[in-house]
């Protein structure tokens, strides 16, 4: 097994770790190899951290900004100074090349950053009142214990994501990460607890049992919040639970992001920016390329300069410096891939390159397909794998329409040159992010968060506090 000393193997309630029985395994999914074994928690253990967060949170919230503030500091300096083990741990459980694990690390800190700085400019207003004898003062004030429920994609940054933002408001915070990347986790844990984050702010419960730990974090009665990454039918699930004790809800769900490529466009800097849109972390990213939309004037053009890109990447284990993309979390998903790929090829698409691999059962190879229609499998899922269907397109109307016709509205990208084309475009494009002349779009400045099915609520930016934040209205009379 993996030896580091930021390795842990079991959950983290009210600053101690959590021992068990049973224990499962994680297992690095370039060999199928075992990193650790980590101790198996339990409804029980979940009860415990909403009680140990439910204890901390008055002493927590009433904290001045300032001292929260650089209590988060310190997570993000300790995140930095241990950026290269905590990559490391992550491309073991999660796969993904060691450079996007280490910017992995650089991004899930600059939420710390940002929040710490963010927190302590929590604005509230007045307002003129009815009568003379009246004040309207608005403030605002932590929600309460926040739960959390995120996924193996992005096993440090989507918590980071959420746990700084809640923490700088004044909440404390309960998260179930994915059994199969619990080590990012917990590796956090053990971060927080050296900036000396008091017991009971942040707790992690790594257990096997989703359904039974997601019902306690949907329905207990002390959550206040619940924050959710992962999938739409996941999320609408999780949706109604959360439903029975009215709770504050934000998601971050499903994406069907279309990368358009207009004639006006910088071809060479477009397939740049597709490469990786669509390939970063093997394609497992709900913001990235799920279809790529090219103008007819310029197909055969950027085509064949994709397809030579995308042969240049180098695939194999994510610790080999070399590799461009890793192997896929499970040989399930890899099926999941394969079946889309098959189906849409026997419907008419041409497969240019890929569409397979010799790595071993969690990889599959860079893919590309031609002549893909809107309705093939291929482009009306979500294709959580490194497939890029390519989708002609005659006019710019027809781009958006194509663009617009999915239950999704998470991201979207697009190159152009054109000032007009890109201010119509941006407006009409029906998803909550867009990338315009840029494949990679997220930052901590920026407010994260999808539209329709994709989900509701935004996390970072000066926007990210407001999910974590109940306004309270003061109406002070007798003056």
């Amino acid at each position: 097994m993996y030896q580091s000393k930021l390795l842990k193997n079991a959950s983290y309630i009210n600053g101690q770790w959590s021992s068990s029985k049973v224990h499962f395994e994680v297992t690095n999914p370039y060999h199928n190899q075992l990193v650790a074994k980590v101790a198996n928690a339990d409804v029980a253990e979940t009860e415990q951290a909403v009680l140990a967060a439910k204890t901390a949170l008055k002493k927590w919230s009433s904290m001045s900004a300032n001292s929260r503030c650089a209590l988060l500091r310190k997570w993000f300096e300790l995140m930095m100074l241990n950026q290269d083990e905590l990559a490391e741990i992550l491309t073991l459980e999660q796969g993904k090349p060691l450079a996007e694990a280490k910017g992995e690390i650089a991004y899930g800190a600059s939420f710390m950053e940002w929040f710490a700085e963010e927190g302590k400019r929590v604005y509230g207003d007045t307002i003129q009142g009815p009568s003379s004898d009246k004040r309207i003062v608005v403030i605002k004030q932590p929600v309460g214990v926040v739960a959390a429920i995120t996924p193996w994609n992005f096993p440090n940054a989507m918590i980071a994501r959420k746990a700084a933002a809640a923490l700088a408001a004044g909440c404390t915070f309960v998260v179930r990460p994915a059994t199969l990347t619990p080590l990012s986790a917990l590796a956090m844990a053990e971060l927080s607890e050296q900036a000396g984050i008091p017991p009971g702010v942040f707790n992690v419960v790594v257990g096997t049992n989703s359904r039974g730990i997601g019902e306690v974090l949907t329905t207990h009665k002390d959550v206040a919040k619940f924050t959710f990454t992962g999938s739409t039918d996941v999320g609408k699930t999780l949706i109604k639970q959360c439903a029975s004790t009215v709770k504050k809800v934000s998601m971050e769900l499903g994406g069907n992001a279309p990368f358009i490529i207009f004639e006006d466009a910088d071809i060479d800097a477009a397939v740049a920016g597709a490469i990786v849109s669509k390939y970063r972390n093997a394609g497992q990213t709900c913001v990235c390329t799920n279809r790529i939309l090219v103008q007819e004037s310029v197909l055969t053009a950027f085509t064949d300069k994709f397809v030579k890109a995308v042969n240049a990447l180098q695939l194999g284990n994510g610790l080999d410096a070399s590799v461009n993309v890793g192997p896929m979390i499970s040989s399930n998903a890899v099926t999941d891939v394969k079946q889309l790929v098959d189906a849409s090829v026997a419907a008419g698409a041409k497969l240019l390159t890929g569409g397979d691999s010799d790595l071993g059962s969690n990889f599959y190879q860079a893919t590309v397909l031609a002549n893909v229609t809107n309705d093939m499998p291929i482009a009306a899922n979500e294709v959580f794998g490194p497939v890029a269907p390519i989708i002609s397109f005659s006019t710019e109307q027809e781009a958006i329409d194509i663009a617009n016709d999915t239950e999704y509205g998470l991201a979207a990208y697009f190159y152009a040159r054109d000032i007009g084309r890109v201010w119509r475009v941006s407006e009409a494009l029906e998803f909550g992010m867009i990338g315009i002349n840029d494949g990679i779009i997220s930052n901590a400045a920026a407010p994260f968060g999808g539209v329709k099915q994709s989900g509701s609520g935004r996390e970072g930016s000066k926007y990210g506090l407001d999910d974590y934040m109940e306004i309270k209205y003061l109406c002070m009379g007798g003056i």
